[in-house]
């Protein structure tokens, strides 16, 4: 069992949804914010996501930011080094869907270029008649950026965890990728490490004097293996 930890960052513009979203998810569904409250800065909660078919989880450290220009110097320190990343707008606000390029230029600059997973999240999609952006545009958008895509209502309760199961699904699958990464590096290096130790072997046994001229011309064809391998290390 593994057990995982990760800072994904919540952005987007002012009253988009995402506190309620945050909230919601937190309280397993059984708090929806009925009035606004602005954001004054980020809100940090914790909340624990198993990952399907395994007995591992990911904690999330889910740090839902403002969305007023007010604070954003005090996001970019806050939003330091993060491991995943949730962009929310309004399907009914065409502006707060634009806006997700620039939220998502500010993430990208705090990870020094390291990819990490991401979602863009469409909120109220219970205001049918007042929908502007449509989910073509909005998946095609975020398939060209590399980030997943999902819609939701928080009101009505609809697909609030799916943003969040998403990215933490998506951390873990990163982590198996670098493990194996890693076995297949130390596999490499226990091979290379063999050979060097059976090369070895045979200088010893020349040098117990042990061999013939054959054995000598094995040994000096060893030492250029040897040095050779070491230069490519």
């Amino acid at each position: 069992m593994v057990k995982l930890a990760a800072k994904c960052i919540v952005a987007g513009d002012p009253a988009v949804g995402k506190s309620a979203l945050v909230q919601m998810f937190c309280n397993d569904g059984a708090h929806f914010q009925k009035n606004y409250t602005l954001t004054a800065g980020v809100e940090l909660l914790v909340k624990t996501v198993p990952v399907p078919e395994t007995s591992d989880s990911v904690e999330l450290f889910i740090f839902d930011s403002a969305g007023k220009e007010l604070f954003s110097e005090m996001l970019e320190k806050l939003w330091e080094q993060p491991n995943a990343m949730c962009i929310v707008y309004d399907v009914t606000n065409e502006q707060s869907f634009n806006n997700c390029a620039k939220w998502l230029e500010r993430l990208r600059t705090q990870t020094s270029g390291i990819h990490i997973p991401g979602v863009l999240v469409g909120n109220k999609t219970d205001l049918i008649d007042r929908r502007v952006v449509e989910w073509k545009q909005a998946q095609e958008w975020a398939e060209t950026n590399g980030l997943e895509y999902c819609e939701i209502s928080v009101k009505e309760m609809e697909n609030y965890e799916d943003p969040f199961h998403i990215v933490a699904n998506s951390f873990h699958q990163l982590y198996k990728e670098k493990v194996e990464s890693f076995h297949s590096l130390v596999n490499c290096l226990w091979e290379q490490n063999s050979y060097l130790l059976q090369s070895m072997s045979s200088i010893c046994i020349l040098m117990a004097g042990r061999v013939n001229f054959l054995g000598l011309k094995c040994y000096l064809t060893s030492c250029k293996t040897i040095y050779l391998r070491f230069q490519k290390l």
